[in-house]
């Protein structure tokens, strides 16, 4: 007989001892941290009412395949206060945020102004080329990478952006020496 009354109360204990811990119980004691956040009321990150940003981009190449989903998966909502809009492009690596937009492609052509007397800036641990020659805009692309990535921006905007994707870019694409040709 006891040996039937083991059998029953035991999975009765496991089973009252699961439904006091996932309904709660008297003993409420050290439970704070199980607490679920109040998250009422605050916004959902989402993208800007814009309309979908047209971006050219090369052809995607093996290496955008290999190492762009890492950075196009971890890319913020949010940078420099602009929100993130849809773009219109025939490869996945391309992402912008705001009006003016700020534009990162991901795996694009080396740039044919990287030569060894290229001046770079590094922003954040990240090494970048910085092309002005468009009085519309201002081009920087990150030439320490295994991929190219390039970040457009209007001509009066000012290093925000590229200075808030550094870490994302160092997080997810390993530095490399860069390679200027020559």
């Amino acid at each position: 007989m006891a040996l039937v009354v083991t059998a029953v109360v035991l999975p009765l204990v496991v089973v009252l001892l699961v439904l006091t811990r996932v309904l709660g119980g008297d003993d409420v004691g050290d439970r704070a941290d199980d607490a679920v956040a109040d998250v009422e009321g605050a916004p959902a990150p989402g993208r800007a009412d814009l309309p979908p940003l047209p971006v050219e981009v090369p052809p995607v190449t093996p290496e955008a395949d290999a190492n762009c989903p890492a950075l196009m998966g971890v890319l913020p909502l949010e940078l420099a206060g602009e929100q993130s809009r849809p773009v219109r492009s025939d490869s996945p690596y391309a992402y912008a945020w705001g009006e003016p937009p700020v534009v990162l492609v991901c795996g694009v052509e080396r740039p044919a102004a990287l030569e060894p007397t290229s001046p770079l800036i590094q922003v954040n641990g990240v090494e970048w080329l910085v092309d002005t020659t468009d009085p519309d805009g201002i081009v920087w692309t990150a030439v320490d990478r295994p991929v190219y990535v390039q970040v457009t921006v209007s001509a009066d905007t000012d290093s925000a952006p590229v200075t808030a994707l550094g870490p994302v870019i160092t997080g997810t694409l390993p530095a490399q020496p860069v390679d200027a040709g020559g």
